[in-house]
């Protein structure tokens, strides 16, 4: 019962986590603002991110969700969907004990 437990909260973390990274989005880049974002949709297939942006969106996951994003996780494939961005705040948060 208690792992179950555990299983939820992670389950409902990472869901409020892509909700705010959802949101980011559609505060920061135009083309997202009238259009629905589909959560396993490559966002960086789209072209309108900038390596600056990445630099913005990783400075983005870390002080939101206060938590260091080490080098060998800053890789296009964890910051290439909404999901994936979810996940790896998921994964990282969890390794922290929190």
């Amino acid at each position: 019962m208690r792992d179950e437990a555990v299983v939820n909260m992670a389950d409902v973390m990472v869901a409020d986590a892509a909700n705010r990274i959802r949101e980011y989005l559609r505060e920061n880049m135009t083309a997202f603002k009238d259009v629905e974002l589909d959560d396993e949709e490559n966002i960086f297939e789209r072209g309108y991110f900038t390596s600056l942006f990445a630099m913005q969106l990783l400075h983005y996951v870390e002080s939101t969700f206060d938590l260091v994003v080490p080098d060998d996780y800053i890789i296009l494939q964890n910051f290439s969907s909404v999901r994936r961005l979810a996940d790896m705040v998921g994964e990282l948060k969890a390794s922290a004990g929190e």
